[in-house]
């Protein structure tokens, strides 16, 4: 109420520019490096310009142009994925648009509403969206633009309205609000398209992404069979409006593969994967971009093996290679990528009963770790721990008791030896310790070599 408050007396007293930017002050005093930014986004003062500049541009130009430069500038930034100068433009915006237009003209709304969806865009900042949201809807329920039926243009603030509502609830946890408001978005979207305000292309675009948010909110509340269909439809409305090799129908392929192999549909899990793959692949990607690509389609596969699908073998093992190809002759960070998908690909062989393979791999990949992670590291010690469980495969006791002592020794070093994994490995030992090979060897503790500068480099190169 108070807030409500605060806000009406503003309106009635028809507040400047400068007390806007106030009311953006008081929403994020939590964000005091976004507020240096909000500040210099509602300033007339440009940096970068010189003096003479700015009494030609700044101080003569009419507010209405300057509106429309900073629109153009919200939406170039956000198109390059600048989400933080896209909303310096758009706070801008909101105090622009109410000098044009005053403080109850549905462009107010608007202004609002896409300020709101700007800071959907950036991680942690959905309660500055839904805040914006609902005051774009406090403003469309007062706004009086005559003749009011001639606006399809406010019709479909009020369906992106809705839909940003939504989104910014969703966001927050608060599914039953954004099952509301993404109904209503979904409701007036329809009601245009009878009207014949939107065309069935327009039409095709929204209810693509309301789909998408509905199934957002179920799979939120962890109800995989209810966000199916919604993540089936989304996409069928996506590659319909913009296209099956659109960049747009990405984010849909990669959630719903993912509901689908909860739901253990691998068969469709790993097609629509692959579909993803395709797609970006066609854009040109860097190297860590097609690596995690291929490798999420192996895994896929290989999630499918698990659950007894071995026909996807071939497919795991060819994303595998396709994934350690980008980095193969790779140094530095690219080289410590290859060796950790390299590990990943040997847990697959072995688990595919290709044992020697993988111990293959793994025994000669292991100079290659000490060089990239260093001789005390847990990417050694796993490699240590992989060859002790192919050798006990395989029946060499003494070989495996003999990797598994050295991944002991360095588990003790780097976590302790009541950490858990220092445990396990220490039980494993102990269990090998019982096999009648092994029975009649003393044991020794592990020792503590004196390794504090390859922990202290390899917990640099961590951080």
């Amino acid at each position: 109420m108070a807030i409500t408050k605060r806000r009406k007396v503003a309106d009635d007293k028809r507040v400047a520019p400068k007390s806007e930017e106030n009311v953006y002050k008081n929403m994020q005093e939590s964000q005091k490096n976004h507020l240096d930014e909000i500040v210099a986004a509602v300033s007339l003062t440009a940096p970068e310009k010189t003096p003479s500049q700015l009494t030609q541009t700044a101080l003569f130009q009419p507010p209405r142009e300057k509106l429309q430069l900073s629109e153009e500038k919200a939406k170039s930034y956000s198109s390059r994925h600048e989400y933080k100068k896209a909303i310096q433009e758009l706070v801008r915006c909101v105090a622009l648009t109410r000098i044009c237009h005053g403080d109850a003209h549905w462009k107010l709304a608007e202004a609002h509403v896409n300020l709101a969806r700007g800071y959907l865009q950036l991680k942690g900042l959905s309660l500055q969206a839904k805040q914006h949201a609902e005051k774009a809807k406090e403003i469309l329920t007062n706004a009086v633009v005559p003749p009011y039926d001639d606006h399809a243009e406010v019709f479909k603030c009020s369906v992106e309205l809705f839909h940003t509502l939504g989104k910014a609830s969703l966001a927050l946890q608060k599914f039953k609000e954004a099952a509301e408001s993404l109904t209503k978005a979904e409701t007036l979207s329809k009601e245009l398209l009878q009207c014949g305000r939107i065309s069935q292309e327009e039409w095709m675009e929204i209810q693509a992404r309301t789909k998408l948010s509905f199934a957002q909110v179920y799979q939120g509340q962890k109800k995989s069979k209810e966000a199916l269909p919604h993540y089936q439809e989304a996409l069928a409305y996506m590659e319909t409006s913009k296209g099956d090799k659109s960049l747009e129908c990405l984010p849909v392929l990669k959630e719903l593969a993912g509901v689908e192999q909860a739901l253990g549909l691998h068969d469709a899990s790993i097609n629509h994967l692959l579909q993803a793959h395709l797609i970006i692949l066609k854009r040109k990607p860097s190297p860590e971009e097609a690596t995690l690509s291929a490798l999420c389609v192996a895994r896929a596969a290989v999630t499918s093996i698990a659950a007894g699908r071995p026909e996807h073998h071939d497919v795991a093992e060819q994303y595998f290679q396709k994934s350690m190809a980008n980095f193969k002759d790779a140094e530095g960070m690219g080289k410590a990528k290859f060796l950790s998908i390299q590990d990943e690909y040997c847990r697959f062989l072995q688990v595919t009963g290709q044992e020697e393979k993988a111990t293959s791999i793994l025994r000669e990949s292991l100079e290659g770790k000490v060089g990239v992670f260093g001789d005390l590291s847990p990417e050694v010690a796993e490699t240590y721990r992989l060859l002790s469980g192919a050798d006990l495969a395989q029946g060499n006791h003494s070989g495996a008791h003999k990797k598994l002592k050295k991944c002991l020794q360095i588990q003790t070093l780097l976590y302790g030896p009541q950490d858990k994994r220092t445990m396990a490995t220490q039980q494993s030992m102990d269990v090998l310790f019982k096999v009648p090979e092994m029975a009649g060897k003393p044991r020794q503790p592990p020792k503590a070599k004196p390794a504090c500068t390859s922990v202290a480099q390899h917990t640099a190169g961590k951080s």
